[in-house]
């Protein structure tokens, strides 16, 4: 009987020892497969670890690339500043002798037509001249000299208000900002930008003229700062103009005849009366997708090296974004052309 006992403890103390094996031999596979998951783990820890140290890397670079972004572009406002001062005091030192011609040029006038009256009451009443007399008339061209000495006076008076118009343009675009909006004259800031550009808007060898048309609406003085909004507009309808200009390449100067470069200016006040929608549009080229979705973006430009620097529409942007809390938007289609549209607040 003790020995029937022992035998079975015996076998159930070989099963206990299976069963610890099997234990054993399943901690050990688990061990293994812990030591796996967490050589991953560990491997991939230093792996986001080294990734955020990149990301930390590219970080510092892009930091340090808006801080010298920051610093050009306080230049270039101070710059644009320190232009805009030198324009406005060049511009009103060009009115004064300006002034002082035109003002000359209304007495000259009536100078000559008097001393043409009075030759005309000598002729008539001393009909025989002398020979001296008229041998001296014939050699000065009498006659010519008295047809065309109205119109060299008018063509000085024409040339003295083109000055004139382009001096006090000058002074409009280049209005100093203050720290405080003030209220403006749209169209004039328009006007004044449209007679900058009209060296670039007149007829060449190449092209005929630029059609510029006109379609103001009527509202009130809108409160911004002058000479920000200025600079919107040069940008803009520069853009234009180039993009025109790159529409015509390749055509003869009828075919640009045919279908003439255009830019439409439209004005007008917003649904809700609280805003003024200004739209330049042209004709040109137009703007693809994936140009579209790019072309505020800060030192994006499609133009060849040398010919644009990327921060025309970026610092229009910007300016009608973050200064005037309004909205800058493109609309485009290619080979028809392209519409910028732009909202502010009137107050």
């Amino acid at each position: 009987m003790e020995s029937f006992d022992c035998e079975k403890e015996i076998q159930q103390l070989r099963k206990t020892n299976r069963i610890i094996k099997k234990q054993l031999e399943r901690s050990e596979a688990d061990r293994m497969r812990l030591e796996d998951i967490n050589k991953k783990k560990e491997s991939l820890l230093k792996q986001v670890i080294y990734e955020l140290q990149e990301y930390q890397n590219k970080l510092e670079e892009r930091s340090q690339e808006l801080e010298l972004m920051v610093f050009n572009l306080q230049m270039m406002e101070n710059k644009m500043s320190t232009l805009g001062s030198l324009v406005a005091d060049v511009a009103h030192e060009i009115n004064n002798p300006i002034g002082f011609i035109a003002g000359n040029l209304t007495p000259i006038q009536e100078y000559i037509d008097k001393l043409l009256s009075l030759l005309d009451i000598y002729q008539q009443t001393y009909s025989q001249s002398s020979e001296e007399i008229q041998k001296k008339s014939n050699s000065i061209d009498l006659e010519f000299i008295r047809e065309d000495l109205p119109q060299l006076i008018s063509s000085i008076k024409e040339g003295t208000d083109r000055i004139s118009n382009l001096s006090k343009s000058l002074r409009t675009f280049s209005r100093a900002d203050t720290e405080q909006k003030v209220l403006f004259n749209i169209h004039e800031g328009i006007n004044s930008t449209l007679v900058i550009l009209k060296h670039r808007l007149q007829a060449n060898k190449n092209r005929p003229a630029i059609q510029v048309i006109k379609d103001y609406g009527e509202f009130s003085l809108v409160e911004c700062f002058p000479g920000q909004i200025n600079q919107v507009f040069m940008n803009l309808l520069a853009n234009a103009i180039d993009a025109l200009e790159e529409s015509n390449s390749g055509l003869t100067f009828d075919e640009i005849k045919g279908n003439p470069n255009q830019i439409t200016i439209h004005t007008s006040l917003s649904e809700d009366k609280n805003h003024v929608l200004i739209r330049i549009k042209d004709n040109g080229i137009g703007i693809s997708t994936e140009i579209k979705e790019k072309i505020f973006n800060h030192l994006f430009t499609t133009k060849a090296v040398g010919k644009g620097t990327g921060l025309g529409l970026s610092i229009a942007h910007q300016i009608i974004v973050q200064k005037h809390k309004g909205t800058l938007e493109v609309n485009s289609v290619l080979e028809e052309g392209s519409e910028f549209i732009i909202t502010i607040p009137i107050y």
